[in-house]
């Protein structure tokens, strides 16, 4: 289980959320409409049911709930994953939740509210040899490029391989979690990488396939992206989180997917440490 200091997030959310309640802006309320757009490729966040071709998983049940006790509607739209930021600035996208983490980097332009734990996790074929994370080191590992992943790989490797007298892992750039499966499938990478939220969907749809190698070696969270002039969408999205918190809904849609253990004690505005 991840477990993470709420304490900060809270008391920024906190300043930022009036007593009274949060009211939807007034062209979404007169369209009735949320514009949603999402990257269909990392399940269990968000995919297209192989079965159904229906567009499923915990985001779009979070985001179906929201938009319920918001009264509107949702018109889903997908994009790469590195076409999800350039949605929500150029307003293709009212809001953004779609297996997003919460990076310093973003906030630039960009307000997060957090709603799930996450971490970066190294991932093998069955059958490699590898035991620990640091028989990793001097391989190649491969993550989706435009992640936080990168990074926190080579942030890894920088405090675990080199002071070790050990070569530096070597990172290989993915387009999306499909692509590194496909890689690591194909024997082109050693190992990969991908959300801690993630990879037990993944075994469970191909049994026997991959193993997890250490635990999560950093810690994040996944948020509901705004832009930072959008303060009362922000505000009436929290709300409506909040709630779904306090009754249960949100742990009902968490468990469904098999992540109870990644669920926050309450929305965090920006609350991520990296």
């Amino acid at each position: 289980m991840i477990r993470l200091s709420l304490s900060l997030g809270l008391a920024v959310l906190a300043t930022v959320t009036s007593a009274q309640a949060a009211e939807l802006p007034a062209e979404i309320k007169r369209a009735g409409v949320l514009k949603l757009t999402v990257n269909s490729t990392y399940a269990p966040m968000e995919y297209r049911d192989p079965a159904t071709n229906e567009l499923v998983g915990l985001d779009v049940d979070l985001a179906n709930e929201l938009a319920k006790r918001l009264g509107v509607k949702i018109v889903w739209s997908e994009t790469p994953f590195a076409e999800l930021i350039p949605s929500l600035q150029t307003r293709r996208a009212d809001f953004i939740i779609s297996g997003i983490s919460d990076r310093a980097s973003r906030r630039e332009t960009a307000d997060f509210v957090d709603y799930l734990a996450t971490g970066p996790q190294f991932f093998v074929m069955a059958d490699n040899a590898a035991k620990d994370a640091t028989d990793l080191c001097g391989k190649k590992v491969g993550t989706t490029r435009s992640t936080s992943f990168p990074v926190e790989i080579e942030k890894w490797s920088k405090q675990n391989c080199e002071p070790a007298g050990k070569p530096a892992i070597q990172y290989v750039p993915g387009e999306n979690s499909i692509d590194v499966r496909n890689q690591l499938k194909q024997g082109r990478i050693d190992a990969a990488v991908q959300g801690s939220e993630t990879l037990p969907y993944a075994q469970t749809q191909e049994p026997g396939k991959y193993r997890v190698v250490g635990e999560p070696f950093a810690k994040g969270y996944q948020g509901i992206m705004f832009r930072k002039d959008d303060a009362a969408l922000r505000e009436v999205v929290t709300e409506k989180l909040t709630a779904m918190i306090a009754d249960g809904a949100y742990k009902s849609v968490l468990d469904k997917w098999g992540l109870g253990a990644n669920a926050v004690a309450q929305p965090m505005l920006n609350a991520a440490p990296q």
